[in-house]
């Protein structure tokens, strides 16, 4: 019996059975429903991005207050166990940080009052102080000579302070937004056991509610341990900050310790913004450069082990933050929201982490080892 050619690499096929197309059309990896899907994720995400920056005089007060509220909902809790009602506690609460933060605020405003009125004798010193670099300068200069360089290096002058009120403005909310986000605080921290109720009820599956009730606990306990420990952590930064600035004969430490609690905590940004003040002020008081970077050096020590040991272990690991994700988040809200986003940002950070692992489930599938 003669065998035909396709028999031999398929002894089992029926004769008369067509061959399987080898080069049939293939399932695409990426199907078109999930680019929508996509599409659409990626829409409402920059719709509501959009939103929150043109409607910042809402969304700031209100998530701020929100945030804050969470954080300060233990010590009202606290405050009932001593048989105090919910809406009086709220209010002693608000009032309470209210005159922790005009202290703080008295305390950083007093030397900034004092060398506004010093504004010219400041700058002349300064100016002063800078002449050790004319010969680096001048030396940057030649070489730009000789490579032909075109832009005449000028000479040094003294900032304008035209950005003064600009960076007020910016810094600073107006009477409505602060208004808007003390009667949403306090109205919020009055109401919060309601609220939570309310949000665990929507639910009907009993699975669900119990979902909801443990990413509220969490997110109401982890803020609150994080408020309370990053203040008290701040605190003794701004404390030896003073310390420092005593020793090396600094003037004003109360106040220099205080914007060094208050700095810390925007992450990353503050202390480097500390860092240059210190510099700068001990630049213009202090005699010789080498007395006025003891300051900035011992503040950086500060603040190196605040960051890397400190914090970390008190906070503890379990909600431990990427410092890339941190940079990010900081990037996004300061840019979102100014200096309140920034300080929004590690709180709204752990917000996120804590749905991420209640929500997706910890079996899912993984990437496997590298």
């Amino acid at each position: 019996m003669r065998v035909l050619p396709t028999e031999r690499f398929l002894p089992n096929a029926r004769s008369g059975e067509p061959m399987p197309d080898s080069s049939g059309e293939q399932p695409p990896i990426v199907r078109r429903a999930d680019l929508v899907a996509f599409a659409l994720t990626a829409l409402l995400v920059i719709s509501i991005i959009a939103v929150l920056y043109e409607a910042k005089a809402f969304f700031l007060p209100v998530v701020m207050a929100f945030v804050v509220g969470t954080m300060l909902s233990p010590a009202a809790r606290l405050l009932e166990r001593f048989r105090i009602p919910r809406p009086l506690a709220a209010v002693l609460i608000v009032v309470a940080v209210g005159a922790f933060t005009a202290f703080m605020l008295g305390l950083i405003s007093a030397p900034l009052v004092e060398w506004s009125t010093r504004l010219p004798e400041v700058a002349a010193r300064l100016k002063d102080k800078l002449h050790v670099f004319d010969r680096p300068i001048a030396m940057w200069h030649e070489l730009q000579s000789m490579v032909g360089g075109s832009d005449a290096l000028t000479p040094f002058q003294m900032p304008k302070a035209d950005w003064v009120q600009p960076a007020i403005e910016f810094l600073s909310p107006t009477f409505a937004e602060f208004l808007l986000f003390v009667a949403t605080l306090i109205l919020f921290i009055a109401s919060w056991k309601d609220l939570r109720r309310t949000l665990i009820m929507i639910f009907a599956d009993r699975e669900a509610r119990l979902r909801t009730l443990r990413i509220l606990n969490e997110i109401e306990v982890h803020l609150g341990n994080y408020l309370l420990t990053v203040t008290l952590i701040n605190s003794g930064v701004g404390v030896l900050t003073g310390i420092v600035c005593t020793i090396a004969h600094m003037p004003n430490p109360a106040g220099l310790g205080a914007l060094a609690a208050t700095l810390n905590f925007i992450p990353i940004i503050g202390p480097v913004a500390m860092f240059v003040i210190l510099a700068v002020v001990g630049i213009i008081a202090l005699p010789t450069l080498s007395a006025a970077i003891v300051a900035p050096l011992a503040f950086c020590g500060i603040t190196f082990l605040e960051g890397h040991f400190v914090t970390p272990t008190i906070i503890g690991r379990r909600l431990a933050l990427n410092a890339l994700a941190i940079f990010l988040a900081l990037a996004f809200w300061t840019w979102l929201w100014g200096p309140m986003g920034a300080f929004l940002s590690s709180p709204l950070l752990i917000v996120a982490l804590i749905l991420k692992e209640n929500l997706v489930p910890a079996a899912a599938p993984q990437l496997p080892p590298e």
